[in-house]
């Protein structure tokens, strides 16, 4: 199973889409497209899965995204989510002009995004203002302002690589990968088996886990933690649940393993994070217009 092929449709009088989308539209499930992908997200929070990344994203995020690399971003529990997308190809700007000398750096650009770019520091505020305005903009100024994004990424370099390698969604093993990567995204809270994820790559439970690492640079046990970690992170900071609920709720069914791995993945407990980054912080944070950054 491919990742679902997703088209944006243009407007007669553009060349690329810049449109926001809002709950219900914003949910998308696992998916890829031949556009680069641009999206600052403005409401809400939850997992964001990009290639063999797993983490969590919240208001003021941006992420610059390659071509054909699977992602979906899932918000939380009922909350409303939206974020302003914008997704081009590069080829709209014609291969003349991007094989300019002064567009060289523009080209090595759109090759990291095959990583997925989270985009850090002050470079993610000064972007917030002129992604927006691409929702609204015409003629010229549209595309100039597309390229000033570009430009600020890419010479302020304030980005981290969130995956460690580039997938390959066309070829077999990254259809195979995909097909794991669903299935788990779909089922992390309920109990999963390694020969459960085996038997959908077709392989034994060896070969599986061989092939998983070979493929993700990660084994499947740590992916899976990840997700469970991750979502628990968003369960801590928006809810005050018990921390016990929460572990269960995440497909955990010790509070020892639930504790070491999150301990592991965060460098902090349970308890400490949300003293850190819990409802009354984040609420503190918003009142007063500040975007908190949860470590990953």
């Amino acid at each position: 199973m491919k990742p679902l092929l997703q088209k944006l449709p243009l407007t007669d009088n553009a060349s690329f889409v810049a449109e926001r989308f809002r709950t219900p539209h914003f949910e998308v499930g696992w998916h890829q497209h031949a556009e680069y992908e641009l999206i600052l997200f403005t409401e809400g929070s939850g997992l964001s899965f990009i290639g063999n990344h797993v983490g969590e994203f919240m208001v003021g995020d941006v992420y610059f995204l390659g071509e054909h690399l699977p992602h979906t971003f899932q918000k939380g529990g009922d909350q409303v989510a939206s974020a302003v997308v914008v997704q081009f190809r590069k080829e709209m700007f014609g291969m003349p002009l991007l094989q300019l000398p002064e567009l060289q750096p523009l080209q090595s650009l759109f090759q990291m995004a095959g990583r997925g770019l989270k985009i850090t520091g002050n470079t993610r505020a000064l972007l917030n203002p002129m992604i927006r305005r691409l929702e609204h903009q015409r003629g010229l100024s549209r595309i100039l302002t597309l390229l000033h994004c570009m430009d600020m990424i890419e010479a302020q370099k304030e980005f981290v690589s969130v995956c460690t390698q580039e997938q390959s969604a066309s070829s077999k093993t990254g259809q195979t990968i995909d097909r794991i990567f669903k299935f788990t995204i779909d089922h992390f809270q309920q109990k999963i088996s390694l020969t459960q994820v085996a038997e959908l790559a077709h392989l034994s439970v060896p070969s599986f886990c061989q092939f998983f690492k070979r493929s993700t640079q990660k084994t499947y046990i740590d992916f899976l933690n990840e997700i469970r970690t991750s979502y628990a992170c968003r369960l801590l900071t928006q809810t005050d649940q018990p921390v016990t609920a929460i572990a269960f709720e995440c497909g955990y069914n010790s509070m020892g393993h639930f504790h070491k791995q999150f301990l592991r993945l965060k460098g902090v407990t349970p308890l400490q994070y949300r003293k850190r980054f819990g409802p009354d912080v984040i609420q503190r944070g918003n009142n007063i217009g500040i975007v908190l950054d949860i470590p990953e």
